[in-house]
């Protein structure tokens, strides 16, 4: 079975022949006008926003209207008066969009506040903007929106809302928002105010604020920025073309770093970028063929890392294994923080995502931590984070935060810039990279071998695995082992998972549809090696197969 067919373009430089054509893409988002009939053209908030292409009509001007608007009328609902931070990234479809937004913003009397400079402004900047504005404060909230699909192709466009609690907004939320929204597609717009861009920008309520110099000052008390600088170890960084582009150079300045930027270009069409698995340009830290580029720098420097295009996921390069996998360095991160940490809570939990590796809950396990362990989304550690109940959250696409050294909240949306110093810190106060401490990890708890498989599957296929329940499980065996638990419920919080996952002794999957394309997705893990691994997703697939049998519509590979 072949899931996942690598492109032969994979990890190699794009060609001229897949850039987007940038004029097209901006033309349509004005032109093209979406059919709120065709569920494809309709507002659809995934794990993280609104997102889709203007050539595909799925993010259109009319789309970013129609959810500034639907914002507004969720503040006002909410009595959420204080500014609004605004972020973009470097999509090409990103400037337009703010541009609707800050037209709708300003005509319903939102304060905004907007990047000086017009600096482009990474996700966790503007977590951090909202829950510095909002600390001691009993009135008045800010909130955010960030303008960006993350590390998305760079024909797609995203819109995110972010609450007074800084983090993603949860689904109840989103599910307003996004009702909202198409009303007013449906109604041609009616009911939405909008205003002139140039009166927008000369409007009362439209103000600056320096994200940038806001959060590099502080990133002092989440990061020993001493000891790297002590230490003076070499540092490589590739901001991938993305929205923490200017950041890394204010960060070496700041605290003194031996910090270089081994790519400082920003280009709508990212054809700087090597080519991911699949044949497109995606701007993931995680890839190793997308950081195929950086990877092949990695004896220049002590630690290397990148950060996706709103700089809200990352990726960690070693010296003495290349790319981390996301969830070894997570692994390595949690490890490190909660014995070095010593002013965090006693009883912080660790949060992770359930389709992260088991790795994090052994090592968990001996740190004598609780596990909270959550649906996939970081939505679900925003109130952790928040209270400090959780110290650390991570999830296997290469997103976490942490609290800062004192024990209070940071950020509580994904932050790919801390977690990326972090592994320079662990090196510089360990004196081993994270490879190297992972290695020790897997001498103590066993070797672990983690993938993800996609396949095509259509919105009624994505619909039934998402109620995909036990009781249609008939296997009782995975991998040669007998299945210990089936859940379709995060253990965590109880909240359901949207797919289903099984647990064996020496492995498990989870199979789930993805919240924004139509494909859906098979996580599997073995402590067993690769070929175990690869008897538990041909079992995964089997298993989800034969559980909806008899139901039309059903998946195949």
């Amino acid at each position: 079975m072949a899931i996942k067919d690598v492109s032969p373009l994979a990890g190699k430089p794009a060609p001229q022949a897949l850039l987007v054509n940038v004029p097209k893409l901006i033309t349509a988002y004005y032109t093209e006008v979406p059919d709120p009939s065709v569920p494809e053209q309709q507002v659809a908030f995934g794990t993280s926003g609104h997102r889709g292409s203007a050539l595909q009509k799925s993010f259109n001007e009319l789309h970013v209207v129609a959810i500034s608007q639907a914002i507004c009328d969720y503040r006002k609902q909410k009595r959420i008066d204080g500014p609004l931070f605004l972020g973009i990234d470097t999509h090409a479809l990103s400037v337009p969009a703010f541009a609707s937004a800050i037209e709708v913003l300003a005509a319903n009397g939102v304060e905004v506040m907007l990047a000086e400079n017009d600096e482009y402004t990474p996700t966790p900047a503007v977590s951090h903007a909202i829950l510095v504005y909002n600390r001691n404060r009993t009135s008045a909230p800010a909130d955010g929106i960030v303008i960006t699909p993350s590390h998305n192709p760079p024909d797609d466009g995203g819109f995110k809302y972010n609450p007074p609690n800084g983090g993603p907004a949860e689904a109840g939320v989103t599910h307003w928002i996004e009702t909202r929204a198409n009303d007013y597609l449906k109604g041609g717009l009616l009911g939405v105010k909008r205003v002139s861009f140039e009166k927008a920008l000369r409007a009362d309520t439209t103000h600056r604020h320096n994200y940038l110099n806001a959060y590099v000052s502080d990133l002092g008390n989440v990061i020993d920025m001493a000891s790297i600088r002590s230490a003076k170890i070499s540092l490589g960084v590739d901001p991938l073309g993305g929205a923490g582009v200017h950041y890394w150079a204010a960060i070496a300045e700041h605290y003194g770093l031996n910090l270089t930027v081994v790519n400082k270009d920003v280009d709508p069409t990212f054809r700087f970028m090597t080519v991911d698995w699949d044949g497109h340009i995606r701007m993931d830290p995680s890839s190793p063929y997308a950081m195929q580029s950086l990877i092949d720098l990695k004896d220049r420097f002590d630690i290397a890392f990148a950060c996706d295009t709103d700089h809200d996921r990352h990726g960690i390069v070693t010296r003495s294994t290349g790319l981390l996998p996301p969830n070894h360095y997570l692994s390595v991160a949690i490890h490190y923080l909660f014995q070095h940490r010593p002013q965090w809570r006693a009883d912080a939990a660790v949060g992770k995502t359930v389709v992260s590796s088991q790795m994090i809950d052994r090592v968990t396990a001996a740190l004598g931590r609780k596990l909270y362990e959550a649906p996939v989304g970081f939505k679900w550690f925003v109130d952790g984070l928040l209270d400090g109940s959780l110290a650390f959250g991570g999830e296997e696409s290469a997103g976490a935060s942490f609290l800062r050294i004192d024990g209070t909240v940071w950020t509580t949306d994904k932050d790919g810039i801390v977690p990326a110093l972090l592994s320079a810190e662990i090196t510089a106060r360990i004196g081993r990279d994270p490879g190297e401490i992972y290695r020790e990890l897997t001498s103590k708890f066993g070797e672990s071998v983690y993938d993800r498989f996609e396949a095509p599957a259509t919105p009624e296929q994505k619909r039934i695995l998402s109620k995909l329940s036990p009781q249609q499980i008939r296997a009782t065996d995975l991998a040669g082992e007998k299945i210990q638990g089936m859940f379709d419920h995060a253990p965590g919080n109880g909240a359901p998972l949207g797919g289903l996952k099984v647990i064996a002794k020496s492995g498990w999957f989870a199979a789930r549809p993805s919240g924004t394309e139509d494909i859906y997705k098979i996580y599997a893990e073995s402590f067993c090696g690769k070929d175990h691994l690869r008897r538990i997703v041909d079992e995964a697939q089997e298993i989800v197969n034969d559980a909806l049998a008899g139901v039309a519509g059903q998946v195949k590979p």
